[in-house]
This record gives C-alpha cells, structure tokens and sequence, in this order.
C-alpha cells in the first residue's frame, strides 16, 4: 500500500467524516521494522512514529532525529515503572498510561525533570483479561486521579478486540473522552482506520500497511 495511499485514504475519509482536512494524525509504527524502511518513510516527509518499546526506540531515533528534523515519536506499548524515565527522555507523547502507579511515577519524575510527555489513557474497551487498559467502569476515576497529579493527558487510546465490529469500541472511547472534556483520541489501525476517523479519532496508528509486513523472526 505505502504511505502516500494511507494518507489519500485519511484525507478521504476525514472529507466522508465531515472532519477538517488535517485534522488526523497518522502515527507510522516502525515496530520491529528494519532501519532502511524507516528511513525511506522518513524520506517521504514522514515525521509522526510509532514504537511499542523503549529499549527499541532508544536503539533507532537518536540517530534518526539527527537526520531528520521534526520527529515526534509515540511510545504505543505497554510501559513497565522501570523504564519510565527512559520513555520520558524519548518519547513525545505515551499512549499506555493504564494504572495508578505507573501515573504515580510518571508524575513523580515529571517534577524531577521538569517535562512530561503528552499522555494518553489507554481503556480496555473489549475487558480482556489478557489486555492491558482501565476497565470502562474505572475511566472517570482514573482520569481525575491523573489530573490531580498534574499529569498532561490529553486524550485516550484503546485497542478493540481483534475478533469484534471496533465500532462499538471507538464510540465508547468517544463518549469517555467527551464525557471527561478530552479531545484526543488514538484509535484505529491498518484494517479500521477509517472507521476510527468516522468515530473522531485524532490519531491512528498503521504500521503493515505502511511499511510492509514485520519480520519477528530477527
């Protein structure tokens, strides 16, 4: 597909949305892909990415930020305690705050450091016990526990049940961000996108679909 397709496609689908042209982030995944795919995205004017490790991240974008101007980069994956002040030193913005204390520490060594990355809440739309997420009956409660941290949250991400309709989902997560005044929402990937856009999704994150299929194997 490529990334000029994904991007025609989210043009397209924020015009059918009645959404303002622009007005959605695409957050390329690089996850497991190999240097010389990033870079040929990075080359196409790319500049908004996506890992879901820290170890990973910081073995790949200190180098490319000093090629290329302009990188923001969003940590999508589960984050240990542990590594939080590594993510804080990297990442731009956390789509996987889901629990009081991994928002203790975050707020914690945001007051050492003195900045924060944009943060989003991620909610366990589906309820899968193998899932990481605040449950849906805990959103409004853990949203207010990160604001009297001082925490900048900005919106909140979910992952639907890969075996279920994501619309459902994605309504869901609107009326939870709506309902706490949150205007961000990271939801939608490379199979429901536009679907995502159509519920208000403010940042999607594709990454097979751009890059090509990953190699797990290496």
């Amino acid at each position: 597909m490529g990334l000029e397709d994904i991007k025609s496609r989210i043009t397209a689908a924020e015009k059918e949305s009645g959404r303002a042209a622009g007005s959605v982030t695409l957050i390329a995944v690089s996850k497991v892909q190999p240097n010389e795919r990033v870079e040929a995205v990075l080359n196409q004017g790319q500049r908004v990415f996506g890992e879901n490790k820290v170890q990973e991240a910081q073995g790949k974008w200190p180098d490319f930020r000093s090629k290329f101007d302009g990188v923001e980069l969003h940590l999508i994956g589960p984050l240990q305690s542990n590594k939080v002040r590594a993510a804080m030193g990297i990442a731009d913005a956390i789509h996987s705050v889901d629990r009081p204390k991994l928002a203790e520490t975050i707020a914690r060594i945001a007051q050492e450091e003195g900045h924060c990355p944009k943060l989003f809440i991620q909610v366990n739309t589906g309820e899968e016990p193998q899932k990481a997420g605040v449950l849906p009956a805990e959103v409004d409660g853990f949203v207010a526990h990160c604001r009297e941290l001082s925490l900048p949250v900005v919106g909140l991400m979910c992952i639907p049940p890969a075996d279920e309709d994501p619309a459902p989902h994605f309504a869901m997560l609107r009326e939870f961000a709506e309902r706490n005044g949150l205007e961000g929402l990271s939801m939608g990937m490379s199979g429901d996108f536009e679907k995502a856009i159509a519920f208000g999704a403010t940042h999607v994150r594709v990454g097979s679909a751009i890059f090509g299929e990953r190699d797990y194997s290496k």
